[in-house]
């Protein structure tokens, strides 16, 4: 029973292969793969004509806040950054 499984699966992989092979040499895919190929401006010209423009609505959205400044001036200060001073 088991050989019997092993064969079935064998034989439908080598199907879907030969399938699979099959459909990327046929003639309608050599030739819309070529056209894609030989006209892919034309193809991306005709795609960007529908594209929508959007409005700019992202002024005075972000505001800079500046607490994080003056929190670290308030903290110890750390030693690892004395390291990092130059004597």
């Amino acid at each position: 029973m088991k050989k019997i499984l092993n064969f079935l699966f064998l034989i439908l992989i080598v199907i879907f292969f030969l399938k699979t092979y099959q459909y990327y040499s046929s003639k309608n895919n050599i030739e819309a793969r070529n056209y894609n190929r030989t006209n892919i401006n034309e193809i991306i010209d005709k795609k960007i004509i529908n594209i929508p423009v959007l409005e700019n609505d992202t002024e005075n959205v972000i505001e800079f806040n500046d607490g994080f400044s003056t929190e670290i001036e308030n903290e110890k200060s750390r030693k690892f950054w004395n390291l990092l001073n130059f004597k």
